[in-house]
């Protein structure tokens, strides 16, 4: 049967990461739900009205073949960017028809596969760029398999004259491709040789278990960004809004923020449990004083920004979750609910031990610790929200009665809030 697009697809979302480590695109995960058949043309047109002119540039990325082809034959120009999955297009004559008649009416495609089966030339010209998938062994620094007299045609440039691609890989070295995307990436080493060595235009998510392995003997620090903002939001004499919007852009800076406004030394009479209430009970001299306090320690790292933007749109997304009509107060809670449950990643000790320092809502450490309570569902589907795999959301949907229209709407009008280059607030 035939059902409103959005309430017949299952939708996931990773950020794409730019060379700056800030937020360059979103990849789109496009599902079709079982038993239905969506109107495509319909949900781009849903995309098109929702999508913000200035929110990141979106990659659709169709997770099945009915889905790519619909998407091919009803995308107009100006649609976003969409996938075509490289053994697809290799083994279905009738997806690179289609691919070829979307080119034709403009569309921009990107193919995406391994590195050792980018296409001929034929069909490479039929690609504004790539996705490429890098394997296992060269993530983890061993020296991937294919040379650069194997690949066909590159979809760009190739490195020019490089000795060599990068000089963590072992010998021979792993031929990367200038300019495209890549994804499969383990290694914090592999993401910066793909950004920085070999400019590529995005990598799609980042290699978090590597990254706070090799910052894992520094100790945590808000980041000297957010710093500069918020003492520049005091000396523009901003609102708490804009203060406390800042103050959550950073979860290390939110937590150390608590603890100090919680502290013995400061003999405030009432548990501080809340970012708004921190700031009204602090007083900006004070505040001032504690962020010029924090600042010769900041963090500079660029590639933890990813990290914790990524933490950032969690929290959003589970501020948005909450069930509409429920006070700010409890909103602004499920958002630091959301903020700290990865705080374990960044402080390098379990996540109870951390909420026990803070007076928060036993909400919020049922929710993240023991997976039970009001909150559990929401942090769930916010994680859930963030992969390939449409099965947990689905049964997220299914056990906590969210309408899959209305759960796909909110996740497009998040992800179409977001700016380039965040959390870095605009102008």
């Amino acid at each position: 049967m035939v059902q409103s697009a959005l309430s017949s697809l299952t939708l996931g979302y990773r950020p794409l990461w730019g060379r700056a480590r800030r937020l360059a695109g979103i990849q789109l995960y496009v599902h079709e739900d079982p038993g239905t058949s969506a109107d495509l043309a319909h949900f781009l047109r849903s995309v098109d009205e929702i999508w913000s002119r200035q929110a990141p540039p979106l990659l659709i990325s169709p997770q099945s073949r009915q889905v790519l082809c619909n998407l091919l034959e009803h995308a107009p120009q100006g649609s976003p960017w969409i996938e075509v999955r490289g053994d697809w297009l290799a083994q279905d004559e009738g997806i690179y028809a289609l691919v070829q008649k979307a080119k034709a009416r403009g569309l921009m495609l990107v193919w995406a596969g391994g590195l050792a089966d980018v296409p001929d030339a034929d069909a490479a010209r039929c690609f504004a760029s790539s996705l490429l998938s890098l394997p296992p062994e060269g993530a983890s620094g061993i020296a991937n398999s294919v040379r650069s007299g194997e690949v066909k045609v590159s979809l760009a440039v190739k490195a020019a004259d490089k000795p060599q691609a990068a000089h963590f890989f072992a010998s021979p070295p792993l031929n990367l491709l200038n300019g495209q995307m890549y994804e499969g990436l383990q290694s914090l080493a592999l993401a910066q040789a793909c950004l920085d060595d070999y400019e590529a235009a995005a990598v799609a998510g980042w290699p978090v278990a590597d990254t706070m392995q090799a910052y894992r003997l520094q100790q945590p620090q808000p980041s000297r960004d957010a710093l500069f903002r918020l003492m520049k939001a005091i000396d523009k004499e901003q609102s708490l809004d804009v203060m406390e919007e800042i103050l959550g852009s950073d979860p290390v800076l939110a937590y150390r923020f608590l603890l100090y406004t919680n502290s013995a030394a400061l003999g405030l009479r009432r548990g501080v449990d809340s970012l708004r209430r921190g700031l009204v009970m602090l007083g900006l001299g004070t505040l001032e004083r504690w962020l010029a306090d924090q600042l010769p320690h900041a963090c500079v790292e660029q590639d933890l920004v990813p990290l914790r933007t990524q933490v950032v749109l969690r929290a959003k997304l589970a501020e948005e979750l909450i069930e509409a009509g429920v006070s700010l107060d409890l909103q602004r809670e499920m958002y630091l609910c959301s903020l700290f449950s990865q705080l374990d990643l960044m402080l390098h000790e379990p996540v109870a031990n951390i909420l026990r320092r803070t007076p928060l809502n036993e909400r919020i450490f049922d929710a993240i610790v023991t997976r039970s309570g009001p909150y559990a569902a929401v942090l769930q589907m916010s994680q859930a929200l963030e992969g390939r795999d449409p099965a947990p959301i689905r049964q997220l949907r299914e056990q906590e009665g969210w309408e899959a229209e209305d759960l796909n709407r909110m996740l497009l009008r998040m992800l179409s809030a977001l700016k380039l280059g965040m959390p870095q607030l605009q102008s």
